[in-house]
């Protein structure tokens, strides 16, 4: 498998009177086609990897290389454009905008990249709901919809974009079993030889990442053996 992403030498450390250590020189790679398990115990830096993979924060020292393209000296509109062209997100809380419908919140990522008229992207997003079970609720706010259903929503504004890397962070932390089963399924459906796309999950799930590829475990900041 050829590196999707590759990170080397990642520090990143918060400033203050007693500076604190998120991440402490982690080199990994994700592969394309890959499904990552990002674990590790509460306070380890899982997070703070996926928001350096994520172009979501700066790392203090290295470098994250995406797509073949560097990213530590990239200004913060050249970041936003690659995370618009080239990464999805998920998180454990959906973020969905509570006044517009599912169809509008999908449709969001697709008007900021603008690279389709509005025809278009009514069209994709309506199919992006569909394939995810959600045809019939696409019309309805966040608020009329349960907790999987509004998952399932993020999950189609983070592809809407047709990204090559999605990352989720505890994506089902906030839903009951079958709700969780069936998120998981979606995102470990995304990915494989010849799909174009990788997925990386932080979780504390042990049972979601015994269905990963394969598991990075992060423990004070550093790749754990």
């Amino acid at each position: 498998m050829s590196a999707l992403v590759e990170a080397r030498g990642l520090h990143r450390v918060l400033g203050g009177e007693v500076p604190a250590t998120l991440i402490d020189g982690i080199d990994m790679d994700v592969n394309s086609g890959e499904f990552l398990a990002i674990t590790g115990p509460s306070g380890s830096g899982k997070s703070s990897l996926l928001y350096l993979l994520g172009l979501l924060d700066v790392p203090s020292a290295g470098e994250v290389t995406i797509d073949g393209r560097a990213t530590s000296k990239l200004n913060e509109e050249a970041r936003a454009r690659m995370r618009l062209e080239t990464l999805g997100f998920v998180f454990q809380f959906h973020f969905l905008l509570p006044e517009f419908s599912a169809l509008e919140n999908v449709a969001l990522p697709m008007r900021a990249l603008g690279r389709l008229d509005d025809e278009a992207i009514l069209a994709r997003s309506k199919d992006l709901l569909v394939s995810l079970g959600l045809g019939e609720h696409a019309y309805k706010r966040p608020e009329q919809m349960s907790g999987g259903q509004r998952q399932r929503v993020a999950i189609a504004r983070a592809l809407a974009n047709d990204p090559k890397l999605v990352l989720a962070d505890e994506p089902t932390g906030n839903l009951d079993t079958a709700s969780s089963a069936q998120v998981l399924g979606i995102l470990r459906a995304m990915c494989g030889p010849g799909s174009g796309k990788s997925v990386v999950v932080v979780t504390h799930d042990l049972g979601i990442a015994a269905q990963a590829d394969r598991r990075l475990n992060i423990v004070d900041g550093k790749v754990s053996a």
